[in-house]
């Protein structure tokens, strides 16, 4: 027997991320073109008018899908963080590029509008998208900045402009894996780790 809406005893929270897991799993399989508020209160088994006590409208539900992959890239910069005591930073950095393009392949669409048009130039970011987006950065800025301090990263201009374009190297590489330019994930490989060297300060030997 088919669940109705009466028949859900959603708190607000799981309501909440329940739309939010199901859009995000409605983009993964037909794109931001597939998903509409109605298609999604019909899938998740609510009223029509469920979402929208919870998103004003598809934009903002698009920012919210986009933000809680800023949450999963932050998460992962955290993490790598941690393990600075235990590891060397190079090798620490080398993983995290290529944990970076595996995230943005595997979730390719929700990546798609954390950097992509739907939001940023077609729609309007939401200010708790904005600030999200912003903090990210601010934490890569501040890590780049550490890893030239450590002369681990080089660095032949500012710490920001180091940080916009080695972010730039590596935003494109993830572009190029999910826009189909190169399937091959060794091919993929093989270019992150000729970009980190290109990043890494590589200390001459006599």
């Amino acid at each position: 027997m088919k669940q109705t809406a009466s028949s859900h005893n959603y708190h607000h929270g799981d309501l909440y991320q329940s739309l939010l897991l199901t859009a995000t799993e409605m983009i993964a399989e037909g794109g931001t073109e597939g998903l509409s508020m109605r298609k999604l209160a019909d899938r998740v088994g609510v009223s029509r008018t469920a979402p929208y006590h919870h998103f004003k409208d598809k934009n903002a539900l698009l920012c919210a899908i986009a933000e809680q992959g800023f949450q999963r890239v932050e998460a992962l910069l955290q993490e790598v963080q941690a393990r600075e005591s235990s590891e060397p930073l190079a090798t620490i950095f080398t993983q995290y590029v290529h944990t970076y393009i595996e995230l943005a392949y595997k979730y390719r669409e929700q990546y798609d509008l954390m950097f992509g048009r739907d939001i940023w130039r077609n729609g309007t970011p939401t200010e708790s998208l904005l600030n999200r987006s912003k903090q990210h950065f601010k934490s890569w800025l501040n890590w780049i900045e550490y890893l030239c301090e450590q002369k681990v990263i080089q660095s032949g201009d500012s710490v920001l402009r180091t940080a916009q374009v080695h972010w730039a190297t590596l935003h494109g590489l993830c572009r190029l894996l999910n826009d189909g330019i190169y399937t091959e994930q060794s091919q993929l490989n093989e270019m992150a780790n000729t970009a980190v060297d290109m990043m890494l300060k590589r200390h001459k030997t006599d």
